[in-house]
């Protein structure tokens, strides 16, 4: 009982502090940009929950609450549809090999990428560049 009665206090900071989350979700939408348009991935390689919450002034597991409560998905699981919405417009262009795209979105190994973008969008990214052209 005692248990529960924490897990319904834990649970109610979500809701009680709902404004100040938009906030906290804009501005990691805006570090996700910001980081993914510098040269921040070849150099750190991939962004991870911990960083993104170290860098908004929050904890990885607060902060990893905070985005399941309010989109339903897992923090982890939103970087990497934005790695591949991004991936998808890099692979349109035929000069850069997807290796390359890989090392440019910050993977260590291409096989990584290949990976997550089939994961996400059921096809390789070979095969999603050959239906687009």
């Amino acid at each position: 009982m005692f248990l529960n009665y924490c897990v319904r206090f834990y649970d109610r900071q979500f809701i009680t502090r709902d404004n100040v989350n938009k906030g906290i979700l804009e501005r990691f939408e805006t570090l996700l940009n910001d980081f993914f348009t510098s040269d921040k991935p070849q150099e750190v390689g991939l962004p991870s929950v911990a960083y993104c919450a170290s860098e908004l002034n929050l904890s990885a597991n607060y902060f990893g609450d905070l985005f399941k409560k309010e989109t339903g998905r897992s923090a982890n699981e939103y970087i990497h549809l934005k790695l591949v919405d991004i991936a998808k417009a890099k692979i349109i262009d035929v000069n850069k090999s997807v290796s390359e795209i890989a090392y440019e979105l910050g993977f260590k190994y291409p096989q990584h990428f290949t990976r997550v973008f089939k994961q996400h969008t059921g096809v390789t990214p070979l095969e999603y560049r050959s239906s687009m052209s």
